[in-house]
């Protein structure tokens, strides 16, 4: 594996954590863009914006960006489904979040409480009221390991056998586990519902099948994928190529099947099918992926849909509702009807940008568009990966197929995108807003 990039503290990492201070304890409570939440959707599309002021020859002031968000770490998510299959130390895909932060935007190091949209403000958790001219909510979601009766209790004991790849706490003990297992039976879930990367649930499977398979203990352990979805994959094409590869693998399959609680001391999870019956199954080692929803400061808010979602514009990232048209979303805490990856993100940033823009500047949205385009790299082994991409409706939008052919055939040189290319790029360019989706590097043009 490449090695990521290492930031150290130079001087643009003093300057920022100086920043960062002094952010937290400004008089200065209005701005021209507030954005909620440091993840990979608020820090790009941070930096995106200011360098598109920029372009146009109408360059913001350092600090008229304030992101807010109180997290002391900044995480490469998909890097955690590496660790657990033992291509990366968790560390790799951790920065301190001020480090990350460049000298011309803010850092508020707290986080949003409540939404006044119709005043243009929000309130922190410790009682500051913020003003902006144009919000930007990328606040993530809600990993709710309650749902879950026992989960938190299992992922806590060492030897429950119980983990998951959705946490930076728990995703080396996947690793572990998955070593340590010479016989039995291995079960990974997948929850009916949204969640973060679709994929992952089964990308580290995958790699734990063909881990037994190299080390001689195939035989010895039955591997079995119980999802509350009815299908192995959303688009149909890609599910048609997955389950006839769980099938020529010899991989069991229970679909609709919920996973609702684990007694870890007998080693037994519960599973609730679609007719409302329930069913337990005995493990020797299980992965579980938890149920996710909206963010609870979200969910309830006036900006919210009936979900908990941010309601915007699928197309152009805006709020629907016309009083709140200097309010944008994206990413997983956003109502856009496409999977929630930070693939989707980088196409995302762009789009929202563009019209962040011509609202602020003309009053109007461009003609920049959003398709719905995301992406899942899904690992289905060492040295080879299936390059899942498409657009909303769930139609394909393979960036490649031109080239190589069919995306459902897996490929080395795809393993090596998300293995060596994606962390790199994410840290080097996704971070700094110099990552465009499928264009890499390069500046969608919007006509």
């Amino acid at each position: 594996m490449l090695p990521a990039c290492r930031r150290v503290a130079g001087p643009r990492a003093r300057q920022t954590l100086a920043l960062s201070r002094y952010a937290s304890t400004s008089t200065k409570e209005k701005f021209r863009v507030l954005v909620i939440g440091a993840g990979s959707g608020g820090l790009t599309v941070a930096n995106q914006i200011y360098n598109r002021f920029k372009a146009a020859g109408k360059p913001l002031n350092a600090g008229d960006i304030v992101v807010l968000d109180a997290a002391d770490y900044h995480y490469y998510q998909p890097g955690w489904t590496l660790v657990g299959a033992g291509l990366g130390r968790k560390t790799d895909f951790r920065r301190p979040l001020a480090s990350l932060f460049p000298p011309h935007i803010m850092h508020i190091a707290e986080n949003v409480k409540s939404f006044y949209p119709e005043s243009s403000s929000v309130t922190t958790t410790s009682g500051r009221t913020i003003s902006y001219d144009s919000l930007v909510v990328a606040a993530g979601l809600k990993i709710n390991w309650d749902g879950i009766a026992g989960l938190p209790q299992a992922l806590a004991d060492p030897s429950s056998g119980v983990s998951s790849i959705y946490s930076y706490n728990t995703c080396d003990k996947v690793r572990h586990d998955v070593d340590a297992l010479r016989s039995g039976n291995a079960i990974f879930t997948q929850p009916a519902g949204v969640i973060k990367c679709p994929g992952a649930p089964q990308k580290i499977m995958w790699m734990a099948w063909d881990r037994y398979q190299k080390s001689g203990r195939g035989n010895n352990i039955k591997i079995d994928f119980m999802t509350g979805m009815p299908t192995m994959f959303s688009v149909k094409k890609y599910s048609d190529a997955l389950n006839a590869l769980r099938i020529e693998r010899g991989i069991g399959a229970e679909f609709q099947h919920n996973l609702i609680s684990i007694d870890a001391a007998n080693r037994k999870a519960t599973f609730k099918k679609a007719d409302g019956s329930t069913v337990d199954r005995d493990f020797t080692l299980l992965h579980v992926t938890p149920p996710m929803g909206p963010l609870d400061f979200i969910k309830g808010s006036p900006i919210a849909d009936p979900a908990g979602w941010v309601e915007v514009d699928q197309a152009t990232l805006r709020h629907v509702k016309p009083e709140f048209g200097n309010i944008f979303a994206l990413g997983d805490c956003s109502s856009l009807p496409t999977s929630k990856t930070i693939a989707a993100i980088t196409s995302q940033a762009p789009v929202l940008t563009e019209n962040l823009f011509s609202v602020m500047d003309t009053g109007k949205v461009s003609s920049a568009k959003y398709d719905g385009y995301t992406s899942c790299p899904l690992l289905t082994g060492y040295g080879e990966l299936m390059l899942v991409e498409f657009k909303y409706e769930f139609v394909p939008k393979e960036s490649f197929a031109n080239y190589l052919g069919d995306q459902t055939k897996r490929r080395r040189l795809f393993y090596h995108f998300k293995k060596d290319l994606f962390p790199w790029a994410y840290w080097n360019r996704m971070v700094d807003g110099k990552w465009f989706g499928p264009s890499g590097p390069f500046r969608p043009k919007f006509v």
